[in-house]
Order: C-alpha cells, then structure tokens, then sequence
C-alpha cells in the first residue's frame, strides 16, 4: 500500500469508527496539529493525546460530525487531503460545513506528522 492509498484508508476507517486502525498507522513520536480557532485546535503529541484531545471530543461533542474528504494529492512522502467537515454542535443545536485541507506527513509507512487547515470562522459559528 502506498502513501496515499494509506491516507484514503484512514479516513475510511476513522469513518466506520475504527480508531485502532487509524492509531495503528501513527509513528509513536506523531504531532497532530488542529487550527486554532478549530474547538479542539491546538498541537497534540502522541496517539493517546490525539484520541483525547481531538478524537473523542468531536464523538462527544457533535451530532453527526463527518470528514468527507474530496481529492487527495499525492506529495510522496506527504500527501494532501482537500473535503469538508459538517456536523451539528450539541450544546448549541447549530449545523454546520466547513472546508479543510489536511497535510500528512509520512515516514517507513507511519503518519508522523498531521496539520490541519480549515475556515474556523465557519466552525465557530455552530459554536
């Protein structure tokens, strides 16, 4: 499996909820940084990090939060994934779709590195 054929399975599996099969494609030393401005942007290190500080936040806090992605570009040892979000924020019963663009940062085959880009305006707004 290649780079980007990798990336497209992760955003199918987190999809179908299955986490230990996005956690078992994470370098233990990843850096995942979501927006500021996204409700849990910030950087977070190591895969427990992530599940707690970015995962289960978006299960807990949305109704029906999704990560559509659209196009993926293939970088070689980066790969890019443009889509939307959307989902309806629980406390305030706002829905919303917000564009993002993803970039993964792979090495031996493991995602080290994941930065988030998105109009948290857009987000914010459901908040």
């Amino acid at each position: 499996m290649d780079n980007k054929q990798l990336i497209e399975s992760l955003y199918k599996a987190f999809a179908q909820g299955d986490v230990p099969t996005v956690l078992g494609a994470f370098a233990e030393d990843i850096s995942w940084t979501d927006a500021e401005g996204f409700p849990t942007g910030g950087t977070y290190s190591g895969a427990n990090a992530i599940v707690q500080g970015v995962f289960m936040p978006l299960v807990t806090e949305w109704d029906g939060f999704a990560v559509r992605p659209s196009e993926f570009l293939d970088a070689g040892d980066a790969i890019i994934a443009l889509g939307n979000y959307s989902g309806t924020y629980k406390a305030t019963g706002k829905a919303m779709t917000a564009p993002f663009a993803h970039v993964w940062r792979l090495r031996d085959g493991k995602v080290y590195k994941f930065d988030q880009f998105t109009d948290t305006l857009v987000v914010s707004r459901a908040l």
